[in-house]
């Protein structure tokens, strides 16, 4: 089966996706191992706690036994101080000795039953020492041949020995829960790496099998640019002989139009001369002969002869800037560009310098923001495209609000996008791509122009190897948004000097 890019891309996620799965198990399984580590390593310090309570409590009782002993036998009261220390540290020792046990997860009624019987120990102690004391040195010994001390502290031991035992099985059942633990997390890894071993192996061999398959298309895309290249250069020659074709058609079109042009011009200027002698001669008549001026004659010399001739003027001057405005664009069409280092940001700020009295007078806060970097492009047409934007933003305007103009801007790997964004009037969205066609305007017709600026900063966006386009709605501004190479395309269609002389 061929591989496809597609195919590629899913099997190719699906080996990371098994990779991942393997690796995220051997994750949580070293993070459950940790855990029980941590449990095991605190049981044991617990159980550690435990027995070494319960031999201290038991080497207490011990040292107790040891004093009451050595005073019974002496009569000197410095052996008591073994029993003092212990009746001193046994309340304090056998409370911690049952939490300990409880932090251990054992029974506390060992303690309670060690306890009860550690009391009757030291009665017996503390009444042995009482008859000693008192001078009763044959009642304490009778009292102490009873027997009754020695099977109590057999009882002790026999607890505490109880109390140690249970612990160290404690202490052994969480061993083997570790090592039980270790051994499945061992196989478990060792399923993991060889999943991921499988899994590596296979995405080499995948991404070798998919290089191959790239490798033989390149070899057929070669070989078909091979003979595509010559038909593009083929069209491109074609299309550049067309446009060149379609630049000096627009230059005679308008050359040839403004030649009637200024004959029209002309003779309307005559006409319009002419209107005086013959409303003089109408008014001599009217004096002299009133009845042989007729009210249509009145009204054709004094109103509509008039009226025409500035139709006729107005309708010219429209053409006139009409065939001026063809001849700039076919002018800036022809003209060569001029590649060169473009400081954006300063160059957008020497065109707001240029309108700042404009905006003060309007009203208008703009804002450039910083950041726009350098390009390199021609900078007459930079200066155009932004100028008219900006141009274009302070006219249409709403009265209603105080303007705002926002200029920002950001970079991609090889074009820099520059936004003029305004909160005027708006653009209809059916008008979004009418505007920018040559002569055509969008809403109300209450500003001076030919309809010809958006034309012609598509047009240069579009030679310096950009576009633009807008994002509006009436009442919420507009935003246009110009998009430019950082390194304008060459221009090597030369000028045509027979061309460029002046109308």
């Amino acid at each position: 089966m061929r591989i496809t890019q597609s195919l590629f891309g899913r099997s190719s996620l699906l080996l990371m996706a098994l990779g991942f799965t393997a690796l995220l198990a051997t994750g949580a399984g070293m993070v459950w191992l940790v855990e029980a580590t941590r449990s095991f390593a605190a049981g044991v310090i617990a159980t550690q706690d435990v027995r070494v309570t319960a031999s201290q409590v038991f080497s207490l009782i011990q040292d107790a036994e040891t004093g009451q002993r050595g005073y019974l036998l002496t009569g000197e009261d410095r052996y008591l101080e073994p029993y003092r220390r212990a009746m001193e540290a046994l309340p304090h020792e056998l409370p911690a000795l049952a939490a300990r046990i409880a932090a251990d997860g054992g029974n506390v009624d060992a303690v309670r039953q060690l306890q009860a019987t550690l009391a009757m120990k030291l009665d017996e102690l503390d009444r042995t020492i009482s008859l000693a004391a008192a001078g009763d040195q044959a009642g304490a010994l009778a009292l102490m041949r009873t027997d009754r001390g020695v099977a109590e502290m057999d009882t002790i031991r026999s607890i505490v020995n109880g109390i140690e035992t249970r612990s160290i099985a404690r202490g052994e059942k969480r061993s083997k829960g570790l090592v039980r633990t270790g051994r499945l997390l061992l196989a478990g890894a060792g399923a993991a790496f060889l999943l991921i071993l499988g899994v590596t192996i296979g995405a080499v061999l995948h991404a070798r099998r998919y290089a191959r398959a790239l490798e033989a298309a390149q070899a057929e895309v070669t070989a078909a640019n091979a003979s595509l290249e010559a038909r593009v250069a083929e069209r491109t020659a074609a299309l550049a002989a067309a446009n060149d074709e379609v630049q000096r058609f627009a230059y005679i079109v308008s050359h040839d139009l403004r030649a009637p042009l200024v004959n029209v011009m002309g003779f309307t200027t005559e006409l319009e001369a002419a209107v005086a002698p013959i409303g003089a001669l109408l008014a001599a008549a009217e004096r002299e002969a009133p009845g042989i001026v007729t009210s249509d004659a009145r009204a054709a010399v004094l109103e509509d002869i008039p009226e025409a001739v500035g139709f006729i003027r107005s309708s010219t001057q429209r053409m006139d800037r009409l065939i001026n405005a063809i001849l700039r664009l076919s002018r800036e069409g022809r003209r060569l560009l001029h590649p060169e280092r473009v400081d954006l940001q300063a160059l957008i700020a020497g065109l707001v310098a240029t309108q700042q009295h404009q905006l003060d007078e309007a009203g208008v806060s703009l804002t450039l923001a910083p950041g726009l970097p350098s390009i390199t492009s021609d900078r007459l047409a930079v200066e155009q495209i932004f100028g008219n934007l900006i141009d274009n933003a302070v006219k249409y305007l709403d009265p209603a609000r105080p303007g705002r103009i926002v200029i920002r801007g950001r970079t991609s790997r090889t074009h820099v996008v520059v936004e003029v964004e305004d909160n005027g009037r708006g653009i209809d969205p059916r008008d979004h791509d009418r505007i920018f066609e040559l002569f055509r305007r969008s809403g109300r017709q209450d500003k001076p122009g030919e309809g010809i600026g958006l034309a012609h900063v598509r047009a240069l966006a579009r030679r310096l190897g950009g576009d633009v386009e807008c994002r509006s709605a009436p009442g919420l501004g507009s935003t246009f948004r110009v998009t430019l190479a950082l390194t304008a395309p060459a221009n090597t269609q030369p000028p045509s000097s027979a061309e460029d002389s002046p109308a």
